[in-house]
């Protein structure tokens, strides 16, 4: 019984120690060039809550145009006072079966914890208010934009060069799910995703974010 006390102690400590070394140890290892680490055209903005975080994109023309695939499957993009367009990536199971907390279920974190398929949520919003705990603001040059959203647009799954968009879940009426590239489980799920995509923009961020006080820490120190 000690030793098997033990061992999930020293299992605890290695967690930890991994999530500490993974927010300060910066991803790439050095920052950007100068020439192109100055002012940026466009915010973006990294929405986070308790064990996930989002993606919100300025709704400008180029934006509804190159995902004009989410308006075609429910998500209202061209309202008068959409000014974001918010995008996250997760465990299916997870992120379809447990809207709120009070519906959670076994199955899913069992999934989460393992190994399951995943999906992107596409969400839109009107005005988001800054500052907030929650919400931190990064300036993107022209060309980080560009890799950021390529690499959000990669992340769809396509049947036949089309998106497929998963039916009947919303969990607020404006919002959609779609089939996603890759698995997802604890280790390498939705805020690694976010962090991989503010990398492709050309910030930096901790080696691994598992948690979103990892990433939004990384995020603040490396930047």
């Amino acid at each position: 019984m000690k030793r098997g006390l033990k061992w999930v102690l020293y299992g605890l400590v290695v967690v930890v120690l991994a999530v500490v070394l993974g927010t300060v140890l910066p991803r790439p290892l050095l920052p950007r060039p100068a020439s192109a680490a100055g002012a940026g055209s466009t915010r973006i903005l990294v929405l986070s809550g308790p064990i996930h975080t989002d993606i919100a994109v300025p709704l400008t023309d180029d934006v509804r145009a190159r995902f004009g695939f989410v308006e075609a499957a429910g998500v209202p993009i061209a309202h008068p006072r959409a000014q974001w367009l918010i995008f996250g990536w997760g465990g299916r199971s997870f992120y379809l079966e447990t809207p709120t907390w009070s519906e959670l279920k076994p199955m899913p974190v069992l999934k989460a914890l393992t190994l399951d398929r995943s999906v992107m949520h596409v969400d839109i919003a009107g005005r988001i208010v800054e500052p907030q705990a929650a919400v931190a603001g990064f300036e993107l040059d022209q060309a980080g934009l560009e890799r950021m959203l390529a690499f959000i647009s990669n992340s769809f799954a396509r049947d036949a060069g089309t998106v497929v968009p998963v039916e009947g879940f919303s969990y607020n009426g404006n919002d959609r799910f779609f089939d996603a590239e890759g698995s997802f489980n604890a280790l390498l799920g939705c805020n690694t995703w976010t962090a991989r995509a503010l990398r492709e923009a050309g910030l930096r961020t901790g080696l691994w974010n598992p948690v979103p006080p990892s990433l939004g820490l990384s995020l603040h120190v490396l930047n």
